[in-house]
């Protein structure tokens, strides 16, 4: 009888050391996925945010004097919907020692730009979606005057030019 006392303990030491193990290792990854999805859900606030001001002619002194003379027709609101937001992973940034990650939005809208205005479309939507991150993860501090780049814990973000369907 007293040698089966300690096989109890023993086993659900085992149990318990293995189970902590499993939850360590499952940490990491959550963590990872936990700051990707907080990425995701910070560009597209910062891009529905950025087709909001810009559809709504509403822009920084410097921005609306260069619009007046040279793209008056961003002066007046607009429609603009956004399709799409996706990320792809651009492989290790050894600059800043960090994961590099690139946002890409795809947009359309049924009113007639040229190139240069929807260039300008796309610099606001991606400067807000920039933002957002950088508020997001509280780097505002760590990056320049246009967000570009952001970082994170673990990442480094940047922005693709927007593409229009």
């Amino acid at each position: 009888m007293m040698e089966n006392r300690g096989q109890i303990s023993a086993e659900f030491l085992l149990l318990f050391g293995v189970l902590i193990i499993v939850v360590m290792l499952s940490i990491v990854f959550v963590a990872d996925e936990h700051e990707l999805n907080t990425a995701m859900a910070a560009a597209r606030n910062g891009a529905v945010e950025g087709v909001g001001t810009s559809s709504v002619a509403i822009y920084p002194k410097d921005t609306f004097r260069d619009y007046s003379s040279s793209k008056s027709s961003l002066l007046h609101p607009y429609s603009v919907e956004i399709i799409n937001v996706s990320y792809s992973e651009m492989g290790y940034d050894s600059k800043y020692d960090k994961k590099w990650i690139q946002f890409k939005v795809y947009a359309k809208t049924s009113s007639r730009f040229d190139k240069a205005e929807l260039v300008s479309i796309g610099d606001r939507i991606n400067f807000n979606l920039r933002k957002s991150l950088a508020v997001s993860f509280n780097s505002t501090a760590s990056t320049n005057k246009l967000y570009n780049p952001v970082f994170s814990s673990h990442y480094v973000y940047t922005t693709a030019n927007v593409k229009w369907i």
